[in-house]
């Protein structure tokens, strides 16, 4: 049987152009092993944004094309062409995870139509997507699609914080911004797990709800006393690992040093080359594209990284994936909840003023594709 999907594609042009269209593309019946889903629900991470699109002023969007078949496009710069150069003049599918219901499949897995599945994997904007079942979670009975579309990317990027925690021997954590779906959840996991977590928010209103959540230590950066406020509840933690999905600006460096500055409470003398406690912080995102800021005063014994769910996932033992993927099946519904701002079709995220509301990345607000 001929299929075909319409998919939300970008592409970078030669000269410099970001354009952004659906196209009607071809889609293989199911082999061996493989789903044919109907996308059902896709949400917009800001994960998705880097590659939907990339290095773009946003000053310069602009809509084309027409109702029926909307083209979305903006300049990109010398600079930022020259960083995409690789993916110059393709056409690519963009949304990393998704859910919905299995239509079709491979001989082995004729057992599996009708059922509904969550994906990971790439070209979830779109209306059919042919994928592997081992790319697959098998939703129960009477799950939504709404409650399976974001089982992978938050959910296993914050048991991955757990897990490099211990590998990494640290004790407790410090999470930045923590008031979005990730850090609820990663709330729920470390109230459940006993793990200390540190949560820094960005105003009074974030703060209050994630203590509704049974968060212990809430640090706001909006506050007078930040920097004091935040030096205590590292202290009372011991965290010395931070996770900054901020990226840009002077975060990551204020966390190195109110850690450094608890570490030198301890100190039985003074050392000239700072504490020997080892301090981490890990940039996992890029809420804020600027250059990351350092002002260094916290000693010798640090370390700035870069910190991907996919790579964590390639190099990490099978079998404590596997542990992490049925702990994010058995709690989708409580730990691993996620909330929408608001619902919006293929043809509605291609209009600007949408994309210019979902591509702010704002704390809290999240935003749902159904195709």
């Amino acid at each position: 049987m001929s299929r075909t999907s319409l998919e939300l594609r970008s592409t970078i042009t030669p000269d410099g152009i970001l354009r952004i269209n659906l196209e009607r593309v071809p889609v293989p019946e199911p082999a061996a092993g493989e789903l044919l889903v109907r996308v059902e629900a896709a949400p917009i991470n800001p994960s998705d944004l880097g590659l939907l699109l990339g290095p773009a002023d946003m000053a310069s969007l602009k809509a084309e094309g027409t109702a029926a078949d909307p083209v979305l496009t903006a300049k990109v710069s010398e600079q930022g062409l020259a960083a995409v150069r690789a993916r110059v003049g393709q056409s690519m599918p963009v949304g990393n995870e998704g859910a919905g219901t299995v239509i079709a499949a491979g001989p082995d897995l004729a057992h599996l139509v009708g059922k509904r599945v969550s994906m990971i994997g790439g070209a979830m904007y779109a209306e059919l997507r042919l994928i592997p079942l081992q790319a697959c979670i098998v939703l129960p009975d009477g799950a939504s699609a709404a409650e399976g579309a974001s089982m992978f990317v938050n959910p296993l990027t914050a048991l991955g914080f757990i897990e490099t925690m211990r590998a990494e021997g640290h004790q407790a954590i410090i999470h930045v911004p923590a008031a979005s779906n990730l850090g609820q959840m990663l709330v729920r996991i470390c109230k459940d797990d006993g793990i200390g977590l540190v949560n820094i928010v960005r105003s009074p209103q974030q703060a209050a709800m994630l203590r509704d959540l049974g968060a212990t230590h809430v640090v706001d950066s909006s506050a007078p006393d930040f920097r004091e406020k935040l030096e205590h509840a590292i202290a009372e933690k011991g965290a010395t690992l931070a996770f900054d999905a901020i990226g840009g600006g002077e975060m990551t460096g204020t966390i190195l040093n109110a850690m450094e500055a608890v570490a030198l409470r301890s100190m039985p003398a003074y050392d000239r080359y700072g504490s020997a406690t080892k301090k981490q912080v890990y940039i996992y995102g890029a809420l804020d594209t600027g250059p990351t800021t350092l002002r260094r005063g916290f000693g010798f014994s640090w370390g700035i990284g870069g910190w991907l769910l996919f790579h964590f996932l390639q190099r990490t033992d099978p079998a404590i994936v596997q542990r992490m993927r049925e702990r994010v099946a058995a709690e989708m519904t409580t730990t691993f909840a996620s909330h929408y701002t608001a619902t919006i079709s293929l043809t509605e995220a291609l209009k600007p003023e949408i994309v210019a509301a979902y591509q702010k990345k704002t704390t809290g607000e999240k935003y749902l594709i159904v195709p």
